[in-house]
């Protein structure tokens, strides 16, 4: 059986069907987890589920996904429903989830030609992170999400273990040294925890691609809580200014290069003025999000030389999570953003 047909079994015991004629639709723009377009019998909807082959630990979690959608989207209006969950794996080989299917494009390395005003996409992925994180977890039904106590520390240990998994015969020396440096200097959590997306940046919007106003934020399988200046401190990992080192600007996850963008420490003063709340020093959070986003790269690179992902745009992904731990190593060094 196809998995068009294994889905078509399952769907009438959640009270839904597929439509006459529908097919499985890959829908581009993520580097990781599958999402497919499907029409059923009451509209179009998106299948999400992880990428195929071994996972990393944490890693593309549909049923901590699905319990945020769920609590979340009747209380903030950027976020797609969750119309079904499945925790078999025996239906298609893994836990998935079925989502609303919200119009937009999903905005990575160029901003699409037709938009009016690109700045626009600035102000709108940091309107979209403050509203987030103004939310109050616990009336929504997300009290109990993660583990904010000891967030820092934790998500350092966690990404340590995650590197030592990356490159089992030995860290690299860039490496070593940027995770010796952050544990030498843990800083404290401050201020209340909010909800954290964990990788907020204009590819995880879906917005109108002339005005660039947003219609979906989506990619919730990391989400948490913690504080805010993480969430501001992963966007600021992908934002490549025309002054970094030359092999780090072929990461293209954010359009930061185009003429007339913003740099880093100015995109963190913006966030502080639309939020009204300071985020805190940056500098150790952003190492921790480079390293993060480092170890992230490398396990898809491993996935594709275990052939467990398709294409070539995967084959230099270790010599760019090189390059983005040096930078990260001299970033910290300096005190810098």
């Amino acid at each position: 059986m196809s998995d068009l047909d294994r889905l078509a079994a399952w769907l009438p015991d959640q009270g839904l069907a597929l439509a006459p004629g529908a097919r499985l639709e890959r829908l581009g723009g993520g580097i990781a987890n599958r999402n497919e377009g499907v029409m059923l019998s009451s509209g179009p909807v998106v299948l999400r589920r992880p990428p195929p082959g071994v996972l990393a630990a944490g890693a593309s979690d549909m049923a901590r996904e699905a319990k945020v959608l769920a609590a979340l989207s009747a209380h903030f209006p950027l976020v797609p429903s969750l119309i079904a969950f499945c925790d078999d794996e025996s239906v298609l080989g893994t836990k998935f989830q079925i989502i609303e299917r919200r119009d937009g494009v999903a905005i990575a390395g160029a901003l699409p030609p037709q938009a009016e005003d690109g700045l626009a996409l600035v102000e709108t992925t940091l309107q979209a992170m403050a509203a987030l994180h103004a939310l109050d977890p616990a009336p929504v039904g997300l009290g109990d999400l993660g583990k904010p106590e000891g967030f820092n520390a934790r998500q350092l240990k966690g990404w340590t273990a995650r590197a030592e998994a990356v490159w089992p015969d030995g860290l690299p020396a860039h490496v070593a040294a940027l995770i010796a440096a952050l544990a030498a200097h843990v800083p404290p959590e401050t201020g209340t925890p909010v909800l954290l997306h964990m990788d907020l940046k204009p590819d995880n919007l879906l917005v109108d691609p002339v005005t660039l106003k947003p219609n979906a934020m989506i990619d919730w399988d990391m989400a948490t809580r913690g504080p805010r200046g993480f969430d501001l401190a992963v966007l600021l990992s992908y934002w490549i200014e025309p002054g970094d080192p030359v092999d780090v600007k072929s990461l293209q996850a954010v359009p930061s290069l185009t003429p007339g963008w913003p740099g880093r420490a100015a995109v963190a003063a913006r966030y502080q003025a639309i939020s009204g709340h300071d985020p805190g020093d940056l500098v150790w959070p952003t190492a921790l999000a480079r390293l993060r986003l480092a170890v992230a790269w490398m396990q898809l690179y491993r996935k594709w030389q275990r052939g467990e992902m398709d294409g070539t745009r995967y084959a230099g992904f270790e010599t760019l999570a090189l390059a983005i731990v040096a930078h990260a190593l001299a970033q910290y060094q300096k005190g810098a953003l």
